[in-house]
């Protein structure tokens, strides 16, 4: 174990999302793994260090851009209706996630 015990906070609250957001996020996550799979292939085949270091940097940068998609959306939607309903705590939320986002 490290010098500290990472917490990971998870929200009881729920989001309903339509099936469009739902089906295109899903299917970003389904390429991820199959690149992360890719990956995995790669190291077992012995594939030259830069190669898998270039797969790798593809993979991050499909994993930054769901995050982009999802953080517009929850921005959208879910922050926007709780500004709206008075729940000023989710600015606070929101930049509290966007500090772990840019670590």
């Amino acid at each position: 174990m490290g010098d500290k015990a990472e917490t990971h906070h998870h929200s009881e609250r729920k989001k309903v999302r339509d099936e469009n957001e739902r089906h295109d996020l899903m299917n970003r996550l389904k390429r991820i793994e199959g690149q992360v799979r890719g990956l995995q292939r790669m190291l077992d085949e012995d594939a030259y260090c830069p190669d898998i270091l270039t797969q790798a940097s593809a993979v991050n940068s499909a994993l930054n851009s769901f995050c982009r998609v999802l953080l517009a959306n929850h921005i959208r939607t879910c922050v926007s209706e709780d500004l709206r309903s008075g729940r000023d705590e989710t600015v606070d939320e929101l930049m509290e996630t966007l500090q772990k986002l840019m670590k």
